[in-house]
């Protein structure tokens, strides 16, 4: 992944987090936490494909399973959002561009309900199930719920983000100035050998001028 992209979904996943943590947590709505870091996921791995999409989902997964009060065991939802965001990834539209909104809102209701699904499976499997006692369903329908109202304030705002880091316009700068430099390096190596070569052309023609006028008087010379 290039530099920008880290930089811009490293940054992003950790204001996405601390929001989760510190501000949708605390609202103790009714079921399931509207999940800010899942939406970050998705806006990446919809513009950057499914090897970014997986990429970044570890990462936030691995962050949410370590940030307070973080209560199952570490790794567990950087699983599941790398399963997601690699899933994402591979719906990604062409040129990282929404074509319709229905499209993207059905992506976000099947990563929620699919992210919801796997992590009760993975706990399942590790021998949580607090899943059962809430109530799945309930999770199911909350989560896809809190996320569809969620997404249009957050997915296109950070995929539009994404696509004009990842243009890096650094690095197309950087590039015209290469181009200009060698552009004038070369015309100003070609006047430099015109300029030679009109020399050398100069001393031929002298040269010859100077023959003529010697020949000249040589034969002024004889006919005297």
């Amino acid at each position: 992944m290039r530099f920008n992209r880290i930089l811009l979904s490293s940054t992003l996943v950790v204001v996405a987090l601390v929001l989760q943590v510190s501000v949708l947590a605390r609202l103790h709505l009714p079921g399931a936490v509207p999940d800010l870091v899942l939406l970050t996921v998705l806006a990446f791995a919809l513009v950057y494909g499914h090897v970014g999409g997986a990429l970044i989902g570890f990462g936030a997964g691995l962050l949410a399973d370590l940030a307070p009060p973080a209560d199952h065991a570490a790794g567990r939802y950087a699983l599941v959002l790398c399963v997601i965001g690699y899933l994402a990834g591979l719906v990604k539209p062409e040129n990282g561009r929404l074509k319709s909104a229905t499209g993207t809102m059905a992506v976000v209701v099947a990563a929620a309900i699919g992210s919801t699904l796997l992590y009760a499976g993975v706990g399942a499997l590790v021998g949580d199930t607090a899943a059962r006692h809430v109530g799945l369903s309930g999770l199911l329908f909350t989560a896809a719920l809190y996320d569809l109202l969620l997404a249009p304030f957050v997915v296109p705002g950070l995929m539009a983000l994404a696509r004009r880091a990842d243009n890096d316009p650094l690095d197309a700068g950087a590039s015209a100035r290469a181009t200009d430099i060698s552009s004038g390096w070369l015309s100003g190596t070609g006047l430099r050998i015109g300029g030679q070569r009109g020399g050398l052309g100069g001393l031929k023609v002298k040269a010859a001028r100077a023959r003529v006028t010697r020949a000249g008087r040589i034969k002024g010379v004889k006919r005297l």
